[in-house]
């Protein structure tokens, strides 16, 4: 594995970052925390998103053998934090009936051994000129009922607090039962998507982007990694965070071009943390 580029960028400070990255020589990944919709944090030094990224970039460095397989790392992130967070603080009988308090994320990882990429949650992939994403199917209905409100004169802010409870009784109704995320209960794995990897001669490969994508590449067998924090991903960092910036500039509050259940809020740089990895698995 070579590591081309990468970044994390936080919406608001690198202190504050719910996103995270790891690199192993087994594995490569990018982990994504969810912005807690609930004041309760299950640790006093940082909110909930950013609690469960590092819980599970721990997991991914310390733990998960080089062989494991995805099931493997579906029931052994989850023993993880189930048992490391919930049975020490003894709040598991709450949190299987309030999953909004749950630590929460996504993750997408490259497995060098079994040369496949999962993605478990929220999160976006481009493999040999694909675009591979898995969000949550809720999210577009409620964006849209945001931009409803915005449009009749609710303030973003306002509009924001109104769909809150749109978004905890989604997650109460479908939380690792109709989608998938990382929470320490048991995963819907329905909703794991896993993308095997094959070796490709890299001149008949590059003619076949070329005929298919009409856009050119340098490596077939590149590729990228991201969190949701990039709202067009694209197969270069500098592609990436160009569409960004365009979209920040011409639709900040992602009503229009890029519909959203949030935009940018007052003091932050974007409208999510944002992580970017791009790699060649094979050469």
């Amino acid at each position: 594995m070579k590591i081309i580029e990468s970044c994390i960028i936080g919406k608001k400070s690198p202190e504050a970052c719910e996103d995270g990255m790891v690199v192993t020589d087994d594995f490569i990944a990018v982990i994504d925390g969810s912005t807690s919709k609930t004041p309760k944090h299950l640790n006093p030094d940082m909110k909930n998103g950013r609690y469960a990224m590092m819980l599970i970039s721990e997991y991914i460095r310390e733990e998960l053998k080089a062989d494991a397989s995805v099931d493997d790392f579906c029931q052994g992130v989850t023993a993880y934090i189930y048992n490391k967070v919930y049975e020490k603080l003894g709040v598991e009988e709450r949190l299987k009936e309030h999953p909004e308090e749950r630590l929460t994320a996504s993750a997408i990882l490259y497995s060098r051994t079994r040369n496949e990429v999962w993605m478990v949650g929220d999160c976006q992939a481009i493999i040999a000129g694909k675009l591979y994403e898995n969000g949550k199917p809720y999210e577009q209905e409620i964006a849209r009922k945001r931009v409803e409100l915005i449009e009749q004169g609710l303030s973003p802010a306002e509009a924001r607090k109104q769909i809150e409870p749109l978004l905890i009784g989604a997650m109460l109704s479908g939380q690792n039962q109709t989608y998938t995320v990382i929470d320490g209960f048991p995963i819907y794995r329905e909703g794991v998507k896993v993308v095997a990897l094959k070796m490709k001669p890299v001149s008949s490969s590059i003619e076949t982007y070329f005929q298919e994508q009409t856009k050119p590449v340098s490596s077939p067998n590149e590729v990228v990694l991201a969190s949701d924090g990039y709202p067009f991903l694209k197969p270069t960092l500098a592609a990436s965070e160009a569409a960004l910036a365009e979209q920040i500039a011409n639709d900040p509050q992602n009503i229009h071009s890029f519909i959203a259940t949030k935009g940018i809020v007052e003091g932050n740089k974007s409208f999510d943390d944002r992580t970017y990895i791009r790699f060649v698995y094979c050469q």
